[in-house]
């Protein structure tokens, strides 16, 4: 009976010892505004480890995922997220990362793996019906808000608009850029006549500036939407092509608002990514922040009205936006936590 009590209090003894070793671990963390899908995940991603004695996480939000996926890749900080899109930039020292260097963009691009993905946003075009927009062709001449001062969001944005629209920026409309925590202010008092930027369905965003006046959110038009050209930037690295009807956008959007579209679909551009950790990481730490992501999904669902339609626990690379061209793979740790939980990790997203 000694001997039995013995081994047990060494158990217990030892695992203390493990958990605690966890948790004297500080850890840093980087996201976009508060209130959004990121910036959501991200505060409670700090709750879950905390409450689980895992890691006391540091937060800053409100950040420019340009910057700061770079800082991860450095091992500057230790958790971020962010469309998969600036990682796949970084690795090949393009767009906002062209003055890295190729050499320097592929040695630090290969340090980011991921804990586990959704759907951030869905790109869209939405304007008061004061404006007297009609639709896309409508951008010429007008003031745009396209995101942030520098990244991905403004990246997409232009690309979109000169896509769908047949405009560039600054020859043919007006560029407004802003920080995240000036977009719906940037709407309501007139900085920009319109707004091409990634929404939630429904979204704070959107929802503060619909408070103001009646609003109308325009599909991308069905035609091109369909093209060879369209699907390419659509599902590039960091996002999917996105349909839903109609009358389920218009819906979760509320009174107020119209959804414009040439049939009963609603069609967008979601954004993809997820929550990475550079790949120095001990494998128990991302196995066990993946594990108490996975154990609170149905709770985190709940956070807003919007993230039950971000696909939070789906691995289906063609929704996930896995493999492929997106260099990220899942960290070691992460697949051991999903495959514990009995989902299937597509082979091509594994390290």
């Amino acid at each position: 009976m000694l001997k039995t009590l013995k081994t047990a209090s060494i158990a217990v003894v030892a695992s203390f010892i493990a958990s605690a070793a966890i948790a004297q671990e500080n850890l840093t963390s980087n996201t976009a505004g508060a209130g959004t899908t990121a910036g959501l995940t991200a505060t409670a991603l700090v709750e879950y480890a905390n409450d689980r004695g895992i890691a006391n996480i540091q937060l800053k939000d409100g950040q420019t995922g340009t910057n700061y996926i770079q800082a991860l890749a450095e091992g500057k900080i230790d958790i971020a997220n962010g469309p998969f899109i600036l990682p796949f930039l970084l690795q090949r020292a393009a767009g906002p990362y062209a003055s890295l260097g190729k050499e320097k963009g592929a040695e630090i691009g290969q340090n980011i793996q991921l804990l586990y993905p959704y759907t951030l946003s869905i790109f869209s075009m939405y304007a008061y019906d004061a404006k007297g927009v009609e639709g896309w062709q409508d951008l010429k001449g007008k003031k745009v808000l396209n995101g942030p001062p520098r990244g991905a969001a403004t990246t997409n944005s232009r690309a979109l608009i000169q896509l769908f629209g047949g405009a560039k920026a600054e020859s043919d409309y007006e560029s407004v850029t802003v920080s995240w925590n000036q977009v719906a202010s940037a709407i309501i008092d007139g900085t920009a006549d319109l707004a091409v930027i990634p929404v939630m369905l429904p979204g704070p965003r959107v929802t503060q500036a619909g408070a103001a006046g009646d609003m109308t959110m325009y599909s991308l038009p069905k035609e091109m939407f369909e093209s060879e050209a369209a699907q390419k930037l659509l599902n590039k690295p960091g996002s999917v092509a996105y349909v839903i009807p109609a009358a389920q956008a218009a819906a979760s959007l509320g009174d107020g608002w119209t959804v414009k579209s040439e049939d009963d679909m609603f069609r967008g551009m979601a954004v993809t990514g997820g929550d990475m950790v550079n790949k120095t990481m001990g494998e128990e730490m991302a196995y066990q922040l993946t594990k108490a992501h996975i154990e609170n999904i149905e709770t985190h669902k709940a956070l807003a009205p919007f993230m039950a339609t971000l696909n939070f626990g789906v691995l289906d690379p063609k929704v996930a936006g896995l493999c492929g061209p997106n260099p990220v793979k899942f960290h070691p740790g992460a697949v051991r936590a999903w495959e514990e939980a009995g989902q299937l990790v597509p082979e091509c997203a594994k390290p």
